[in-house]
């Protein structure tokens, strides 16, 4: 398998090295410059911090010793890589940090190594990864698509081999979108399960959660694993549910999915049933997804409202729908701030009660085929036509960010030569439960082969 770790296990065996694999990085990285994956390359920085990965004792190797990685222009950060938000105003009013992020620390103690920084939309106010002033994110699948979004650029720079795995974060589907793009596998932890802090802190009220995209469960499991503390250091995560011997799956599809991805949902229902999961068709949890949506919107535009004024970025350097984000969010009493948190708890407790005759959700993640580049227009001012957007095309995806719920997505098979994307749902706690569910279903998924080679991998 061409995956994370695969290539550490080359490192590991001496067929190659970190060196190497980080050199083969940037190479790729310069090389599909096209697919506009990367915000900003720190290659100096990267083959520094290789060559010490690959003069370290053995006694220091993480079960991703050694390989390139990319955190994300957004969220967490690493040492010498500040996240601008895709903003430019944004990267101006930033100096870049001299350690990591909890988060960065812990992936760096597994062996990553980072080097770059993956494409954004400004402040992530999109499904796709289409930054003011700078090249577009593209789907290596097509090239006229676009990743997905927020976590686009990462979603772009995996799916090309330019990397195995990337960082990447959800406040509203932004890890599960770009990876039902690009054929990736991505989770969207738990609240709680991963370390927010403690420069980024999770500003989000909780509807922010921190991870991966990668093209194997199994590393997407490691890297939980690294987050989580149980390979480097603790971290209070929910507590974890494990599955029954016999897990009840429930598939839920909603009207407005196309009839492909419907029907990779029902595929793959069926291949958990054939693993001994029992199978329930119940109807679409699109009233609770829509509320959740709602409350996500009243959370994230207060959020960059009061963003933007802590760091003194006037509307005037920011896009038409950023400025109008902000604008919305400064005129926004902290009376409907406070009855949207309210609203939240409440919602999450509705949430919980989806689980009571079901240990998970089946979906799919995307109502349709990736989006085109432009379907987000940059000159967009009217935000709630933009949220509207968003969610039509990935219904009820809000839903495991308002409710804190771990949410997974996973390749099943191909449409027209591109993956099709769906979604495993739990309650707090479950994420390696929707872990082991994900195992059997990649096992039973038609091969994808990717359209690029992984880079650096003998």
């Amino acid at each position: 398998m061409q995956d994370a770790t695969a290539l550490a296990a080359a490192i590991a065996g001496g067929r190659t090295t970190a060196v190497a694999a980080m050199q083969a990085a940037i190479g790729a990285a310069r090389a599909l410059d096209r697919f506009g994956a990367l915000a900003r390359l720190a290659p100096d920085q990267g083959l520094a911090d290789a060559a010490a990965a690959d003069a370290a004792p053995a006694s220091l190797r993480g079960p991703f010793h050694g390989v390139p990685f990319l955190m994300k222009d957004l969220g967490s950060s690493a040492r010498g890589l500040a996240p601008g938000a895709g903003s430019p105003a944004l990267r101006k009013a930033l100096s870049d940090p001299a350690t990591d992020s909890d988060l960065a620390a812990r992936f760096r103690a597994g062996g990553l190594v980072p080097f770059g920084l993956t494409t954004v939309p400004e402040f992530g106010l999109a499904l796709t990864a289409e930054p003011p002033g700078a090249l577009p994110a593209r789907n290596p699948w097509d090239d006229t698509l676009s990743p997905g979004g927020s976590s686009g650029g990462a979603a772009a720079a995996v799916a090309a081999g330019i990397v195995a795995i990337a960082h990447a974060t959800d406040a509203a589907g932004s890890i599960r979108v770009p990876a039902a793009c690009t054929g990736l596998v991505g989770l969207k932890p738990s609240r709680g399960a991963v370390p927010g802090g403690p420069d980024f802190g999770n500003h989000l009220m909780g509807l922010a959660s921190e991870l991966v995209l990668a093209r194997s469960v199994r590393d997407v499991a490691t890297a939980f694993d690294l987050a989580t503390g149980r390979i480097a250091g603790p971290c209070a995560e929910p507590a974890p549910r494990d599955l029954p011997a016999r897990p009840r799956i429930a598939l839920a599809i909603p009207a407005r999915c196309d009839a492909p991805r419907a029907r990779a949902a029902e595929a793959a229902a069926d291949a958990l049933a054939r693993t001994g999961c029992t199978v329930d068709t119940i109807p679409a949890y699109d009233a609770i997804g829509l509320e959740a949506h709602r409350l996500c919107r009243i959370v994230l535009t207060a959020s960059l409202a009061e963003w933007l004024d802590a760091l003194a970025i006037p509307l005037s350097s920011v896009t038409p729908l950023s400025a109008a984000v902000a604008r919305e969010g400064r005129a926004m009493p902290a009376t409907a701030l406070f009855a949207a948190s309210r609203a939240l708890a409440r919602l999450s407790a509705r949430a919980a009660r989806l689980f009571d005759c079901h240990d998970a959700l089946l979906s799919p993640v995307l109502s349709g085929p990736p989006p085109r580049i432009g379907h987000f227009g940059a000159a967009d001012d009217d935000p709630a036509a933009r949220f509207a957007a968003m969610e039509a095309l990935a219904p009820n995806a809000a839903l495991a960010n308002a409710a804190g719920l771990p949410a997974l997505a996973l390749p099943f098979g191909l449409h027209d030569g591109l993956p099709l994307g769906i979604a495993l749902l739990g309650p707090p706690g479950a994420d390696r439960a929707l872990l082991a569910l994900a195992r059997r279903i990649e096992a039973a998924a038609p091969p994808l082969a990717f359209p690029f080679p992984l880079a650096g991998l003998p």
